[in-house]
């Protein structure tokens, strides 16, 4: 159901934003502002798990199971990173069933050198875009749902924006559903990505500081994206709040809690009312 209702939005003449979860908690805070879909970030899901930068650390299995919790936490389309899918396109076969399977309503992989890093970092290389087509078809032959496979790449770092686009057509020409050519560094290149893929949803990564300028939304329409993904602002919103609180403990000695968020209210935000209501109906 989530793959479906996420193809229908894409249709619509609004674009989808989808901020950034980079844990379950996070994911039902966007669901709880209205959000309709949730993005699972890469490198939400490093910091996170592991507490260091998204430079390929996290394996297979983990990211799996972190997309299958931010699923069952929520009730909207979640949209998932899956990296470089993880080796081969006998390895996508089985990233995508399993990513499938989790329940997340479309993924994408990209097509860069193993280890990956962060599309807004330096350093990165990609593979050949012929290796990235058998990918991209091996993705498409092994859902068996209405999942959505989005096909990224990072080549405009590496080799200038014109040989991405052309990657992006061959991509697509594999059968990918949703274009995501990553890290364009003006509006310029922003409109030229859109003017050359016409009629293909195509995702915008705003990214906080990064190589992307931020644009308004309604710009970001009027270019014609349909996708768009907040995949860091929660994670810094929380990790400088964290920061702060954690500065007046140390310096008071306790917690400052006036306009703090206290017991009750964080217990009923994750869900304790309607645990409690469960369990009444299944011990009376």
């Amino acid at each position: 159901m989530g793959a479906r209702t996420l193809r229908q939005k894409l249709l619509e003449p609004e674009p989808v934003v989808a901020p950034g979860a980079y844990d379950a908690l996070s994911a039902r805070l966007a669901e709880q502002a209205g959000f309709g879909a949730v993005y699972m970030t890469g490198f939400g899901a490093s910091a996170s798990l592991l507490g260091r930068p998204d430079i390929g650390l996290l394996s297979f299995g983990e990211m799996v199971d972190h997309a299958r919790r931010l699923v069952q936490a929520v009730g909207v389309p979640v949209i998932a990173d899956a990296d470089d899918g993880y080796g081969n396109p006998l390895n996508v076969l089985r990233t995508v069933r399993e990513y499938e399977a989790a329940g997340v309503a479309a993924l994408h992989i990209e097509d860069q050198v193993a280890p990956k890093r962060c599309g807004h970092m330096a350093g990165k290389d990609v593979i050949a875009a012929s290796e990235m087509v058998e990918k991209v078809r091996a993705a498409v032959e092994a859902r068996t749902s209405d999942l959505l496979i989005i096909a990224r790449t990072d080549a405009r770092a590496v080799e200038g924006l014109d040989a991405a686009l052309e990657r992006a057509r061959r991509y697509r020409e594999a059968g990918a559903d949703v274009l995501f050519v990553e890290a364009p560094e003006d509006e310029r290149e922003l409109a030229a990505v859109a003017e050359a893929l016409p009629d293909t949803p195509l995702v915008f990564n705003w990214v906080d500081g990064g190589a992307t300028p931020p644009l308004g939304l309604d710009r970001i329409r009027e270019l014609g994206f349909s996708l768009v993904i907040f995949p860091l602002t929660a994670l810094f919103a929380a990790t400088q709040a964290v920061q702060a609180a954690l500065a007046r403990m140390r310096e008071r000695g306790t917690p400052e809690l006036e306009g703090a968020l206290l017991f009750g209210e964080f217990t009923d935000l994750i869900g304790l009312p309607d645990a409690q209501r469960l369990e009444e109906r299944y011990t009376a």
